[in-house]
């Protein structure tokens, strides 16, 4: 049996050959793409099936000019159909139905940092398996860092129990925008087995 994987073109459309992309070609994303790349990030793994990953799809002229507020000056036009990856802070009230095999919920109702830590990590986690659907699907995605997340959570989240993880661009990338792909860390200088 071959070391190498079988679909190989899989993996560049996944890996190898998908980018960070900050200019986008101007054609619409079908919801249809979206939503299916999202019942695909549910599927990935996350401890006690805590599905705590929420999603604010930033497309209408009104949320737009509500989100650039947030986000710093370099960022405004990367600002696209820019999903608010976020995490709902009372994920553990689904718990009953998504994880019935016990009261997992009883693991976070008195623990607040538990809660903030489950809910950050594991909604980064769906976020990362929602960019490969999205990829898999032929979409280009943009992760953002550069915004205040309390004045998005003040735009988009007033009152509600979901707090901002990052942004996310997603549409199709203008490729001869693109700059040649910046280094990457070794195994060796990233990894240690033991």
């Amino acid at each position: 049996m071959p070391d190498q994987p079988e679909d190989s073109r899989l993996l560049a459309t996944l890996f190898c050959e998908a980018r960070t992309f900050s200019y986008w070609q101007d054609r619409s994303v079908p919801k249809a793409l979206v939503e299916a790349a999202f019942a695909l990030a549910c599927l990935g793994p996350t401890s006690g099936n805590c599905l705590p990953m929420r999603l604010v799809l930033v497309r209408s002229p009104a949320a737009k000019e509500r989100l650039l507020p947030c986000v710093s000056s370099g960022n405004y036009e990367k600002v696209r159909t820019a999903p608010i990856v976020a995490y709902d802070r009372e994920f553990y009230e689904l718990l009953p139905r998504l994880y019935p095999r016990t009261d997992a919920r009883g693991w976070f109702t008195s623990n607040p940092a538990l809660v903030e830590e489950t809910g950050l990590r594991n909604s980064s986690l769906q976020g990362a398996y929602f960019i490969l659907a999205l990829r898999a699907q032929g979409l280009d995605c943009g992760p953002m860092s550069g915004f205040d997340a309390d004045k998005v959570d003040a735009a988009f989240f007033s009152g509600r129990r979901w707090r901002t993880n990052f942004l996310l661009n997603i549409g199709y990338g203008d490729r001869d925008k693109l700059r040649p792909r910046l280094p990457r860390l070794g195994f060796d200088e990233a990894a240690r087995w033991e």
